[in-house]
């Protein structure tokens, strides 16, 4: 049984338009104590509470406690979902079938996650359906430079089987790029719990190779074959262990390259918490997944720390959140896909469906290293 109500989250001033927007907010909870809620603005994903081995239930997704924390700048996309194009445009610019068309620079000089006014910052409007809520935006002929008025619905629902599973599907009067994903932070340990539980959790992802970056997190063209090497999540690895090998310790921001064919609902990755028991199992048609370990959070300053007038803070939910705090899997085509030839089909054109399914299942189990692997 999968029970869903709707409430306010807020209201979102519109100073351009002159008008105030109510946010709605609206909760699932299935028998198994498993609630997820998602707002209207930015078709976000504000918290999943789900209980550990010994029935403590925790809020797993970092987020903020109201509608100013998700319109600050500061704001590093928790729960949103992403768009027209997650990830970045090198450049800001792409080849749209021999036409090469300019978009805006949000991180000078490329675009990351849709430009200045994403999918992220609007206004999605929502209808439900029983225990489905479907959200949808227009998105008009040339916003944020993008080609082609797109029509995007968001389909979100909760199962008795643990499963939150969300369907992206978009149609375009024009040729144009399209790449949706779904931003959330998780900590399976519980949303505060910060870096010291993440590096317990335990990751495996369904990948043999990455896509190669420069320095500026854009995409070389060259693919890379993670075996032997730090990206091999093939079997059940300790995450602090594998940032710890990486050469500057910073943490992890790399599309994995998922095995199996692209269009089937696969198995993408699977994270385990020792501690809570706590698993998250994810699936998605996507032949890509951004694995990243919030890299960009602040640093911890530290109890010893003297001085604290220059130290930044993230404000979440209830306290701050600091540097490897949590992890995301975003499913996702590869990055900057329409510039590279070898890298999958990136153009949605007039009279095509753009389509993306991705599946979050939780579950409690006590998972050891040598019992699961891709």
């Amino acid at each position: 049984m999968v029970n869903l109500r709707e409430d306010e989250f807020g209201v979102y001033t519109d100073e351009t338009a002159g008008k105030s927007i109510p946010v709605k907010r609206f909760t699932w909870e299935n028998e198994n104590k498993l609630s997820v809620q998602v707002i209207t603005y930015g078709a976000t994903i504000i918290s999943i509470k789900f209980p550990d081995k010994d029935g403590i239930i925790e809020d797993v997704v970092t987020g903020f406690s109201n509608l100013t924390g998700y319109r600050n700048a500061e704001n590093p996309y928790f729960g949103a979902t992403i768009g027209r194009v997650a990830n970045r445009i090198a450049f800001g610019k792409f080849d749209c079938l021999g036409t090469v068309v300019e978009v805006s620079k949000n991180a000078e000089p490329h675009q990351l996650h849709g430009g200045f006014v994403g999918f992220d910052k609007v206004i999605w409007e929502h209808f439900v359906d029983s225990n489905k809520l479907i959200l949808s935006y227009h998105s008009a002929d040339l916003e944020e430079g993008f080609p082609g008025s797109v029509v995007t619905h968001a389909r979100f629902e909760l199962t008795s089987k643990n499963e939150f599973v969300i369907e992206f599907k978009a149609t375009s009067t024009k040729p144009t790029y399209i790449n949706l994903t779904s931003h959330s932070y998780f900590n399976l340990a519980g949303h505060s719990k910060g870096a010291a539980e993440l590096y317990k959790h335990m990751v495996c992802i369904n990948a043999d190779r990455i896509t190669e970056v420069g320095d500026d997190g854009i995409p070389t063209g060259q693919l890379l074959p993670v075996a032997g090497t730090v990206f091999d999540f093939q079997q059940l690895k300790i995450l602090g262990d594998a940032i710890g090998r990486l050469p500057d310790r910073d943490g992890f921001d790399h599309n994995f390259c998922i095995k199996v064919g692209a269009g089937k609902r696969d198995h993408i990755a699977r994270v385990y918490h020792p501690g809570s028991e706590r698993t998250l199992d994810v699936y998605s048609n996507q032949p890509g997944v951004q694995f990243y370990t919030a890299n960009n959070f602040p640093e911890d300053p530290g109890a010893d720390k003297d001085d604290k007038s220059e130290v930044k803070t993230l404000a979440g939910k209830d306290g701050n959140y600091y540097k490897h705090g949590a992890f995301c899997l975003e499913t996702q085509n590869w990055p900057d896909a329409a510039n590279h030839k070898n890298f999958p089909k990136a153009i949605t054109r007039p009279g095509e469906t753009y389509y993306h399914y991705v599946a979050y299942k939780f579950f409690v189990k006590d998972c050891k290293c040598s019992e699961f692997s891709f």
